[in-house]
Parts: structure tokens; sequence; C-alpha cells
């Protein structure tokens, strides 16, 4: 049986009635913004390949303004997290047609190594220092993460992909910390792998 589309994915009016607003003093999604997407990722997911193209990563790494009225943060996120899912399966789907069962398997445990060789780094050398100023995150808490992500894939059991979609670390200054870019770009590497490879 063919995924469906999440039913999150309802258009038009009917999101108003799918996600909760924030009071008129409480900042939200922007209402329009998130409708548009989300029409953008239902075209792109039920036209199957001839429609707009849109995969998980694009779902993965969406951003919305905040703005007052706006649609609740987090029941907009655990849908889009349950449509990137979509997405995942879909791309696992036709990545075993292309390469086969075992090809795939293959594709994904590449990603796995290249992911571990920096996972494998000593604590404070993963990442990039911050310079100046600059806000960054800190460094105990995103090794304390990179070491049980590590753990996870060594024992062949890997982590689900909220529990580094979640993640949120204390800021730091400058060089006290890790540039936030960098961390983000490789978390969500991770995360990328995770979702294919658990749903």
């Amino acid at each position: 049986m063919a995924d469906r589309f999440p039913r999150d994915g309802k258009l038009g009016a009917d999101y108003a009635e799918t996600f909760p607003r924030e009071g008129k003093m409480g900042k939200g999604y922007d209402v329009e913004q998130v409708e548009a997407f989300l029409t953008r990722a239902r075209a792109a997911y039920e036209d199957s390949g001839r429609g707009p193209a849109m995969t998980s990563w694009h779902v993965r790494t969406v951003g919305f303004d905040l703005v007052r009225g706006g649609y609740e943060v987090e029941a907009v996120d655990a849908a889009l997290d349950r449509i990137e899912d979509a997405f995942a399966r879909r791309e696992k789907q036709r990545g075993e047609e292309r390469a086969g069962a075992a090809g795939w398997q293959n594709q994904l445990r590449t990603q796995e190594q290249s992911l571990r060789a920096q996972l494998a780094r000593p604590d404070g050398q993963r990442f990039p220092r911050g310079t100046g100023l600059e806000l960054t995150y800190d460094v105990e808490q995103v090794d304390e993460l990179c070491e049980r992500v590590e753990a996870a894939f060594a024992s062949g059991r890997p982590m689900a992909p909220d529990a580094v979609r979640l993640a949120v670390f204390k800021s730091r200054r400058g060089s006290r910390g890790y540039r936030e870019a960098a961390v983000d770009a490789f978390l969500d590497r991770v995360v990328e792998l995770l979702v294919v490879a658990t749903v």
C-alpha cells in the first residue's frame, strides 16, 4: 500500500482547525507561511515526482517567521516531523529500487562512517570554536550528545531522530563554545541518516 501524506497536510481553511493558535499576545509561526509550505509539500508528495521537487531535507530545514497569534510552534513542528518521515520513507523506497536493498544499506553505512569519523574526535575538538562575541553552543553539552550518538551507532541501535532533533544547548560566547552553524549542519546530517534508517 502506498504511503499517504500525513493528515496534518490538510489544506486551506482546515489548517486553522488542525493547528491551534497562540493568543493575541503570544508568538507562533506565521500562518500564511506554514500553509504555503505545507501546500507545496503535499503537492510534491502526491504528484510523486511530477510536482515541485522536495525532499525530507527541505521539510527538516524549513523556517517560519514568529508573529503574534500564529500557529503554536510545538504543534507545527510535530506535524513537520511526521511529514519529514513520510518523505524519508519514500526516499528509502526509491533508494532501494535504484540500488537494491543491499546497495541502499551500503550507502547508509558509508554515510554513517563519515559521521563517525567526526564523532570520534576528542572532546573539545569536534567543531570549530567561535570568535569574538558571537553566540556559540556549550562544548560539554554538544560533546555529550555526540558521544551518545556514537555509542548508539557502535551498538547497531541508532538513536531515535527526535533525540537529536530536539537537542538544546546552553549558549556561550566566542571561543568558549562551538560555532552554531557547524554544529547545526553536522547534526542535520545525523538526523537525515537516523530518519532514513529508522522509518
